[in-house]
């Protein structure tokens, strides 16, 4: 019998901080040295707003997957499923190489897994298959 498979992260992180502080920098070096436009630099600095408040917040995602059940949460958002309501797990690798995941239900409905709560996707399908769920993958779909 599978352990159980437990992944969690955190918003913040040492290379947000870093991404942050150099493209600050940046933006700074550009007013001081070539003298851009403060108006435009600051206009630029507001396309960071969602990172630094993620740094802010810190909020957590993760997943569980036991024998019987799997739990994610992503902020305020949360969900539960037994495996035996699970007909397939898809993954579907995008054209960025991102991969989704997918839980398509016996009935038919189909619930996507917060891509920040996933732990890589090659150690999560091998979970699933050792616990008897059935994964199919789909690479590079339009739709």
């Amino acid at each position: 019998m599978p352990d159980r498979l437990v992944f969690t992260r955190q918003a913040r992180t040492p290379q947000t901080v870093v991404i942050l502080i150099a493209i600050y920098g940046v933006l700074l070096a550009a007013v001081i040295v070539i003298d851009a436009a403060p108006w435009l630099m600051a206009a630029l600095a507001l396309l960071t707003l969602p990172a630094v408040w993620d740094i802010w917040r810190n909020p957590g995602a993760g997943l569980g997957l036991d024998q019987t059940r799997l739990d994610w949460h992503s902020g305020r958002l949360s969900g539960t499923l037994e495996l035996a309501q699970i007909d397939h797990m898809r993954f579907d690798t995008r054209w960025d190489f991102s991969v989704r995941v997918m839980a398509v239900l016996n009935d038919g409905k189909k619930v996507r897994l917060p891509h920040e709560a996933l732990p890589p996707h090659r150690a999560l399908e091998t979970a699933f298959a050792a616990r008897g769920v059935t994964v199919k993958r789909h690479h590079f779909t339009i739709f």
